[in-house]
């Protein structure tokens, strides 16, 4: 290594990789420090119409042309086969109880589907992590990043004109300076330590552990439960949710076959599989899928092809997210539960501002100067509550499926408006609107409105409520969600069944400022169908121009 770089990044995941292959383009000089090695196992798999959204915007502005095809599942398989992936339609999910089989009552079965996209070519995709991280990592290596893994930083040392970090790679210690660090190590990563920053986590709600691997044959539900009526798109091509009492259980099943899931369970769902099994991984795997005999039906006889793994809090927050020379990306700054798939998308839209902070900053001072670092801290701060309180509310709704179905409603009203504005009106400024209704004057405050209603109903017990109680929270959330809703949502002759709807899409013009005529204008690009950019061999000059896959192993 050098002595000296003008960007330390810590963490290779695929934001950070894909950060410094950006500031790199950008021209800055960046290293990119890993304490393993690639390609490795992640989870985190699940993307989304908002994290495709930044993928393409990102390619087109800093002619990515990887990012535009990893954006929809055709186009990946397509252009870069190599690398794994799995088909997601939507979100699924199914109501079970203890000892009880799936209940198939046909349209008023405990199931609710909601489409993502109207077809497989443009449909989001289940990232094999370590596929995708591990392209990133060759990509930002080929645009001029200096990688080095195997690397551990003991020391931080902050000065007014530079950071300087110690640390050794395998045995052989280094010292290198930066002119600014960013932090995309994960929870717990070095700037928490380094900078002693304090916990937050006091001020979330959500509490769970995960019992989590990769599984091969695991079957599917449409075999497991046949003759269920047709959704929008396959139930199975989805991320599918198991929601039980002790909380609720992943199924992300990838192209090849192998499905990774995983089980989020509240303290008081550990406690009740039984203290015996509390702590073991493979025992408390076991323990779930004993009651419930359904998805046993489906995981039984699966082969994990890892082992079984326990992480007794999955929840971590701090209380401070950039300063003087440095920023730490989401999932290390703060992590709530997998429940939204809210995690690669908050991480992109992340990417992207930081990139614009560096981009801004390259005519002058090279570094984000303190406002936008402020900015930048703010809006995480401000995110990262919001994304608490939908989940922890729908953790409190698991008590009936009639609120827990109707708090979903909330999410999907949300990212519904949020693609469906950035696609047809989009700017470069759409990477600092605020994640999940943050800043919005009328999703802004349903949140916690949401999460303290359905406490009244719960009384944080479980309890289901009445029917009334129930109906009256249902019809409260649909017209708190009205102003916004224009994908047909919370509608009850849908029976729970949402594909894309245009038609409301189109009906709904005057909720996002459009006429008619203008809605109806933009509809290719909501179909996909827009050209596609046009993208130059290199990033900027002086950039050796490597196919994906050149360099089979990090420098």
């Amino acid at each position: 290594m050098k002595a000296s770089y003008e960007v330390a990044i810590v963490g290779s995941g695929f934001a950070g990789s894909l950060l410094a292959r950006i500031l790199a383009v950008l021209g800055y000089d960046v290293v990119l420090l890993e304490r393993g090695t690639h390609p490795r196992f992640a989870i985190g798999e699940s993307s989304t119409p908002l994290a495709n959204l930044s993928l393409e915007r990102i390619a087109t502005r800093y002619g990515l042309a990887d990012c535009y095809d990893l954006a929809a599942h055709g186009r990946w398989v397509d252009s870069l086969p190599d690398l794994r992936r799995g088909l997601k339609r939507g979100f699924t999910y199914y109501r079970h109880h203890p000892h009880q089989p799936f209940d198939n009552r046909g349209l008023d079965s405990e199931r609710l589907l909601v489409a993502a996209s109207p077809e497989d070519r443009i449909a989001d995709s289940h990232w094999l992590r370590s596929d995708v991280d591990h392209h990133f990592v060759r990509e930002a290596i080929a645009a001029g990043v200096h990688y080095s893994d195997r690397t551990t930083i003991g020391e931080a040392e902050f000065r007014a004109d530079r950071v300087t970090l110690r640390g050794k790679r395998d045995a052989t210690e280094f010292q290198l300076n930066a002119r600014f660090v960013i932090d995309a190590s994960g929870p717990g990563g070095f700037l928490a330590k380094q900078l002693e920053i304090p916990s937050g986590l006091e001020k979330t709600h959500t509490r769970s552990s995960l019992v989590y691997s990769h599984f091969d044959g695991a079957r599917l539900m449409s075999n497991v439960v046949p003759d269920l009526p047709a959704g929008p798109y396959p139930d199975d091509l989805a991320a599918v949710h198991h929601v039980i009492d002790e909380g609720w259980m992943y199924s992300l099943r990838f192209d090849d076959g192998v499905t990774s899931a995983g089980f989020l369970l509240t303290p008081g769902g550990i406690a009740s599989l039984g203290a015996q099994n509390e702590g073991n991984a493979e025992s408390l795997w076991r323990a779930a899928l004993t009651r419930y005999p359904t998805i046993a039906e489906a995981f039984g006889d699966a082969t994990a092809v890892r082992p079984i793994a326990f992480v007794p809090l999955i929840q971590h927050r701090l209380t401070r997210a950039a300063g003087q020379r440095w920023m730490l990306m989401p999932h290390a700054f703060a992590f709530v539960d997998p429940l939204f798939s809210t995690g690669i998308a908050w991480s992109l839209r992340a990417v992207e501002r930081i990139a614009l902070a560096f981009e801004a900053a390259a005519r002058g001072a090279r570094v984000p100067d303190q406002s936008t670092l402020h900015r930048y801290e703010s809006a995480l701060v401000t995110e990262a509550d919001q994304i608490d309180l939908v989940v922890a509310a729908a953790y409190e709704a698991m008590a009936h499926f009639d609120l827990f179905a109707a708090q979903s409603m909330l999410y999907f009203a949300t990212v519904s408006f949020a693609e469906a504005s950035q696609r047809l009106k989009s700017n470069d400024s759409v990477a600092w609107n605020g994640f999940m209704g943050v800043g919005d004057d009328i999703l802004h405050g349903i949140p916690r409105e949401s999460l303290r209603r359905l406490r009244e109903i719960t009384r944080s017990q479980g309890h289901a409520g009445t029917s009334d109680e129930r109906r009256g929270f249902v019809e409260w959330l649909t017209g708190a969600i009205a102003p916004r809703n224009i994908a047909g949502l919370a509608d009850i002759n849908r029976h729970n069944l949402y594909p894309i709807d245009f038609d409301a899409l189109i009906k709904s013009h005057r909720l996002l400022g459009m006429t008619r005529a203008q809605i109806v204008e933009r509809l290719p690009a909501l179909r996909g169908m827009s050209p596609p950019p046009v993208f130059p061999r290199r990033a900027r000059a002086g950039i050796i121009d490597l196919a994906p896959g050149t360099l089979e192993s990090p420098l």
